[in-house]
């Protein structure tokens, strides 16, 4: 096993897609559907590298972001969103966030973000 991955999405079809990509890479992959649930299942299974959407239903993923790096600033947190704002870019930066992907992304794509996260790089 090469590591574990949260995806944190509220989009079931997109956590699904990550998970397709994912595990026959060799990761072992665990999901959330909004940012409370991540929070919950960050704190109790530590997994290596999350994936997380930025908008979603109740809690936006920036403050989700925000609220992992209180919890452990060491946590590696991939954003992965629709939004192709150059500020929504430079405000994941600032928060701590290792990489953003803009959707659609391809296969290669997220496997090298994953990779990059793993490897502790920003």
């Amino acid at each position: 096993m090469k590591g574990t991955i949260l995806i944190v999405d509220d989009s079931a079809l997109a956590r699904r897609t990550c998970r397709g990509i994912l595990e026959p890479e060799g990761y072992a992959v665990l999901e959330a559907q909004d940012g409370l649930a991540a929070l919950e299942r960050y704190f109790i299974d530590k997994p290596d590298v999350v994936l997380l959407d930025l908008v979603m239903k109740g809690m936006y993923g920036l403050e989700v972001l925000e609220k992992l790096r209180q919890m452990d600033p060491d946590v590696r947190v991939v954003v992965v969103s629709a939004d192709v704002q150059s500020s929504s870019h430079d405000l994941v930066h600032e928060a701590g966030g290792k990489a953003f992907l803009n959707k659609p992304y391809d296969r290669s794509e997220l496997i090298q973000a994953v990779q990059t996260a793993m490897a502790g790089a920003a």
